[in-house]
């Protein structure tokens, strides 16, 4: 049996139950694995409250480390006694065990500790595909990203300075742009007390971004476009303020022929060989020392809705794990 954070229908924390389930053993391309740690993303909020839908009853969850207890027929990559971490679909990494696929799971090196590998699979991933996988992004181009102080934001200011890409950044408070700069951004805009796409188009001698990566979604969209220069790409990859309502495609081309893109990481982690090798590129950042996993929130695994309140809150920075 493992102790496991399930909902039976859609809405806000209080609908989580913990609940003991059976674990069972692994099929054909499966393991089972017991976690020490879990992480928290956005997307479980979207799950939960049911923008993203989901059948239920349902486990949360899309990333977690621990230890591999079983190994299915054909899975090769992985064995008994392994350490090793994750991010994938479907959801249900809110439990102490579980059974699943075993191709999106990845053997994770000694010098990670495992609350650093719950912390660090869907946001680091997320980070490869942004810079590696997305569009083109050189040595000295700028990104504009917002939330930069959040979990993937503070791996993203890290990874932007390892590659000499400039990286200027949005947070909701002055101590959070600090942090964002601490962890190499260049420039951090308190988008509550200033006009942010202003401040962008100053910082930039007119000319705007490169890139945009927005997770904030709808508060954001119009500046963010706003604040490209022509030719720019603008990445739409999450809706912390609420899905991007419908827009006139044709605004792009007067706007600078405009790129637009709402990637999903695990479109990019579909495929085994792809996964792995992204995985390992993250895992070298961190052990390389030039992306440190800063962990600043822990729950009880019990306490699971108190997380999901202080992350729809905007009251957590970095990363925040649950300890099952």
């Amino acid at each position: 049996m493992a102790k496991t954070a399930i909902i039976e229908e859609p809405g806000g924390p209080e609908k989580f139950r913990i609940v003991d389930r059976e674990v069972g053993e692994p099929g054909p391309g499966e393991i089972r694995i017991r976690h020490e740690a879990c992480g928290l993303n956005f997307i479980d909020v979207y799950q939960r409250t049911g923008l993203y839908p989901l059948e239920m009853p349902q486990a949360l969850g899309m990333e977690a480390a621990g230890v591999v207890e079983a190994v299915g027929e054909g899975v090769t990559h992985l064995k008994v006694g392994d350490r090793a971490a994750y991010a994938s679909a479907p959801p249900g990494a809110y439990t102490q065990a579980r059974v699943m696929k075993a191709a999106q799971v990845c053997p994770l090196p000694d010098g990670i500790s495992f609350e650093e590998g719950a912390a660090m699979m869907l946001k680091g991933l997320t980070v490869q595909y942004l810079f590696r996988r997305t569009t083109p992004i050189a040595k000295g181009d700028t990104v504009l990203f917002h939330a930069a102080a959040g979990g993937v934001g503070l791996i993203a200011c890290q990874w932007a300075k390892s590659e000499g890409i400039r990286l200027i950044g949005t947070a909701g408070t002055d101590e959070k742009c600090q942090l964002a700069l601490e962890h190499g951004a260049d420039a951090c805009i308190n988008y509550r007390t200033e006009d942010w796409a202003a401040k962008v188009q100053e910082l930039t001698g007119g000319k705007g971004v490169d890139v945009v990566m927005d997770a904030v979604g709808a508060d954001t969209f119009d500046g963010s476009l706003n604040s490209l220069k022509p030719l720019g790409m603008m990445i739409s990859f999450g809706n912390a303020s609420g899905p991007v309502p419908p827009f006139n495609l044709g605004i792009l081309g007067p706007k600078g022929s405009l790129k637009i893109t709402r990637p999903t990481l695990f479109t990019h982690i579909a495929d085994h060989a792809t996964c792995q090798q992204m995985a390992a590129e993250l895992f070298d950042k961190v052990t390389s020392g030039a992306v440190k996993i800063r962990i600043d929130q822990r729950f009880p695994l019990e306490d699971v809705a108190e997380a999901h309140r202080a992350l729809e809150a905007r009251q957590t920075t970095g990363q925040t794990v649950l300890l099952p």
